[in-house]
């Protein structure tokens, strides 16, 4: 006689692409957002209430140990034994979670034109986004083991409320309650995380608190004076009168900075060696003074005061 677990490996086996599709985005919702409600279902894809209903009756019984019913809030939510049903990729589920890319659970997607991207040499474990990310969404405080190369391995809290990728790693920016202030954390080097389910999170600890966070910084790129033909980058970056007007956030700017490869000393003197090392000069490095992370910012000296 087969055993259960046959039988659930043959049932899904028999499901449909689109079937597949619509239970790898519940296990999704649950997994990283920890929440699913029928309508979700219907916005996503389209399909009627009954439908829904019906495709969340087919994940339970794939899934029985995953989910349950909150009958007063009509939303299901993971169970604490919950286990991935559909095996998530870690690069689509930051995209999912980034920017909103959510073209197929069922099957991986090949590119439409021969491509080459570079590959990211630090992403985090789906062990660790998973529940990171449901803090985010659900507005919780998480208890994690960090190794930093100041500190090394500590036990912290912390509230994060944002993912951010500075293209070369994953960070979250979050309110740390042992220095009592917002720093960014790397994804990687989070150990292990718990949800502080009843921890309550005061207003400080919001990222309303956070003015690195809230502060826009208006940037003027302009193309490096020590460069042969300018024009070309002006044609590069679509300048309008010959500058980029950029706004990002003050607890961003040192990551952009280096990773456009922006000169920001005052005298336009960070390349030494390489006269065509920078093709942007940030015109007045002013504008990015008293933002954190500034050591990251190429050629940055802090003004002198008289």
């Amino acid at each position: 006689m087969p055993s259960t677990q046959d039988k659930d490996s043959e049932h899904a086996s028999s499901l449909t692409l689109k079937q597949r599709e619509r239970l790898a985005f519940i296990d999704f919702q649950l997994y990283f957002l920890g929440e699913l409600r029928r309508n979700d279902l219907v916005e996503r894809f389209g399909i009627s209430a009954v439908v829904a209903t019906r495709t969340i009756a087919e994940y339970l019984a794939l899934a029985p140990n995953n989910c349950k019913l909150d009958n007063k809030t009509k939303v299901y939510r993971p169970e604490p034994g919950f286990s991935p049903w559909h095996q998530h990729s870690v690069g689509q589920a930051l995209a999912t979670l980034a920017q909103g890319l959510t073209l197929s659970f069922g099957h991986e997607q090949n590119a439409l034109l021969p491509s080459e991207l570079s590959p990211e040499l630090s992403m985090p474990r789906l062990e660790i986004l998973a529940p990171v990310a449901r803090a985010i969404h659900q507005g919780k405080a998480i208890k994690v083991k960090y190794v930093s190369l100041s500190s090394g391995e500590t036990e912290r809290e912390i509230v994060p409320f944002a993912l951010v990728n500075n293209r070369v790693r994953w960070h979250i920016r979050a309110y740390d309650r042992k220095n009592n202030k917002f720093l960014d954390f790397v994804l990687r080097r989070i150990l292990s995380v718990s949800i502080l389910e009843d921890e309550p999170v005061r207003e400080h600890e919001r990222a309303t608190s956070d003015i690195e966070w809230n502060r826009i910084i208006g940037l003027e790129l302009v193309p490096h004076p020590k460069l042969k033909r300018p024009e070309v980058i002006l044609h590069d970056y679509d300048m309008t009168d010959g500058v980029l007007k950029v706004n990002v956030r003050a607890a961003n700017v040192g990551y952009l900075m280096r990773l456009w490869g922006v000169d920001c000393s005052p005298d336009h003197s960070a390349s030494k060696d390489n006269a065509e090392e920078f093709h942007l000069w940030l015109r007045d490095p002013l504008s990015i003074y008293g933002a954190p992370g500034l050591a990251l910012a190429p050629g940055y000296a802090r003004p002198v005061t008289p």
